[in-house]
C-alpha cells in the first residue's frame, strides 16, 4: 500500500478545526480591512534566497529544491511573506490608491524538517502583510490584528513578545557590540552558532541549541543601541497596545531568524498548559527594506505569520468543542416513486438554503432512521406509496418531538417556519433554530 510522505498528514477527523480556524480568520480579517490574496506553492529559489537569506536554516537547511524540465531551479514555497512580496511588486498592487495596502493568504508551506507534534513538512500557514506606511501605529495595528484572532479562539494566556531591531545605523551599532561580546564564547558554542558568527550574529540569540549559554543570556540588548528615532517608533508602538490594553513583555533577547526584518518584531505567546514551554504561536515584525531588495519600489511594510497546526493544538488542549455537524432534513424513503418524490423535494428545499440528504442504497426503514440519527438531523421526512399518492409528507421534527402530515408544496415553508421560530431551542444539539 501505498502511504503519504513522512511529514505530511490527511486531514479527516480534524476538519471541523480547521474549517473553524478559517472561519475566524475570514472574520477577523474582515474586520481589520485585509483582503485575502492567493499566490502559487512553488517560486524560484532566488526568490527565497535573497529575501529569507542564504544562510538562515529555511534555506540552508529546510527546502525543498529541484530543477524543473526546463532547468531553472525550483523551491516549494517555505514562508509567505516572499511570495506575497514577489505578488505585491509584480501585480503593480503598490498603484493601489487604497493605502496602505492590507493583505492575508491561508495556504500550505513545506519546510523539510524533523516532524513532531504540531510542526509538519508540509504545513498551514496564515500571514498578514500590511505595505505603504512607517508609522508605528500600522505595527500596532498588525499586532493588534493577530492579537485578535487568538482572542477570538478563545485560547488563554496570550502575551504578545516585543522587541525592536532598529533601522540600518541601529543594527549595525547593535552588531558590532554583539559580535565583540560573542568573541571570547563563540569556541564554546554550537557549529551553527559559529557560522552564524560569520554571517548574521543576531542569529545567534534565536539558537534553541545554546540558549541558556551565559553568553547568550548576558548578551547586550538591541534597545540599548537605538538611535533617538527608533527608540522613539517603538515606544509609540508600544504606548499604541497600551491605548488597546493588549498585554505585551518587551523581549530583549527575541530577534526572529529571518533576515528582512527591520524595527519592531514580535511573537504572541499562549499558556504553556496549552503549548508546553514551545508556546510561540505567532511570530512577525517589521522589514521595510524587503519590497525594494526584490525589485519594487521603496515600501515599508510589516506582517506576521501563524501555523494553523500549532493553532489546532492549541485549541484541542483548551478543550474547545466544534459544533457537531448535523443536516436540517434527512429523507426516509420507501419505494421507486418515492424516490422520485423525494429527489424533488431535496433539490427545492436545497436550493432555498435546506440541508438534506437520504439513502441512496435502497436501506430499510430502520436502517434509514439510524442514519438520520448518525447525520444528526433536525427532521426526518418519511415518503411512501400513501404519501405520493395522497400527495403529502410526514415531517417528523425531532427537536420539538411532534409529527405533522405536510403537503408537499408546503414542506419548504413549513421546514423555514419551524427553524426560524423564535421559541425554538435544543439543548442537547448545535442546531437551535437554525
Amino acid at each position: 500500500m501505498i502511504q503519504k510522505m513522512k511529514g505530511t498528514y490527511d486531514i479527516t477527523d480534524d476538519i471541523a478545526y480547521y474549517q473553524l480556524i478559517e472561519k475566524k480568520i475570514l472574520n477577523v480579517s474582515k474586520l481589520f480591512g485585509f483582503t485575502e490574496v492567493r499566490f502559487p506553492h512553488f517560486e524560484a529559489s532566488e526568490l527565497f534566497h535573497r529575501s529569507v537569506g542564504e544562510d538562515t536554516d529555511i534555506v540552508s537547511k529546510e527546502t525543498y529544491d529541484f530543477n524543473d524540465r526546463a532547468g531553472r531551479a525550483v523551491t516549494l514555497r517555505p514562508e509567505g511573506t516572499a511570495g506575497m512580496v514577489r505578488a505585491y511588486i509584480e501585480n503593480k498592487l503598490y498603484a493601489s490608491p487604497i493605502t496602505p495596502q492590507k493583505y492575508f493568504y491561508i495556504g500550505s508551506m513545506f519546510r523539510y524538517e524533523r516532524p513532531q507534534k504540531g510542526r509538519f513538512r508540509e504545513f498551514r500557514q496564515f500571514g498578514g502583510e500590511a505595505f505603504g506606511s512607517y508609522h508605528p501605529q500600522m505595527d500596532a495595528e498588525v499586532i493588534a490584528y493577530a492579537y485578535t484572532l487568538i482572542k477570538a479562539l478563545k485560547l488563554t494566556g496570550i502575551n504578545v513578545h516585543i522587541n525592536s531591531l532598529g533601522g540600518h545605523e541601529s543594527k549595525k551599532l547593535y552588531k558590532e557590540a554583539l559580535t565583540t561580546h560573542l568573541s571570547p564564547h563563540i569556541d564554546e558554542l554550537c557549529q551553527d552558532c559559529k557560522r552564524r558568527y560569520q554571517t548574521n550574529p543576531l542569529r545567534i540569540l534565536d539558537c534553541k541549541v545554546d540558549q541558556d549559554h551565559i553568553a547568550i543570556k548576558e548578551a547586550p540588548k538591541p534597545l540599548d543601541y537605538m538611535t533617538e528615532e527608533d527608540a522613539t517608533h517603538f515606544n509609540q508602538v508600544c504606548e499604541y497596545l497600551d491605548t488597546m490594553a493588549i498585554p505585551y513583555t518587551v523581549d530583549h533577547n527575541l530577534v526572529r531568524g529571518l533576515d528582512y526584518y527591520t524595527h519592531t518584531v514580535f511573537e504572541i505567546k499562549v499558556s504553556e498548559s496549552l503549548l508546553g514551554s514551545q508556546n510561540t504561536i505567532c511570530g512577525g515584525g517589521r522589514y521595510n527594506d524587503l519590497v525594494e531588495t526584490l525589485g519594487g519600489p521603496k515600501t515599508p511594510a510589516v506582517g506576521f505569520s501563524f501555523g494553523l497546526e500549532r493553532l489546532l493544538v492549541a485549541l484541542k488542549a483548551s478543550n474547545y468543542k466544534v459544533a457537531d455537524d448535523y443536516t436540517h432534513v434527512y429523507m426516509l424513503i420507501m419505494g421507486d416513486a418515492a424516490r422520485k418524490l423525494s429527489m424533488s423535494i431535496m433539490h427545492r428545499l436545497r436550493i432555498g438554503g435546506i440541508m438534506c440528504d437520504a439513502d441512496f442504497n435502497e436501506k430499510s426503514f430502520k436502517a434509514q432512521f439510524k442514519q438520520s440519527a448518525h447525520k444528526n438531523a433536525r427532521f426526518v421526512i418519511i415518503v411512501g406509496d400513501e404519501e405520493v399518492k395522497e400527495e403529502t409528507i410526514t415531517l417528523k421534527d425531532q427537536q420539538e418531538g411532534k409529527e405533522l402530515k405536510v403537503p408537499v408544496d408546503a414542506v419548504y415553508p413549513t421546514i423555514v417556519d419551524l427553524l426560524t421560530k423564535k421559541t425554538s431551542s435544543c439543548d442537547s444539539c448545535n442546531h437551535k433554530g437554525e
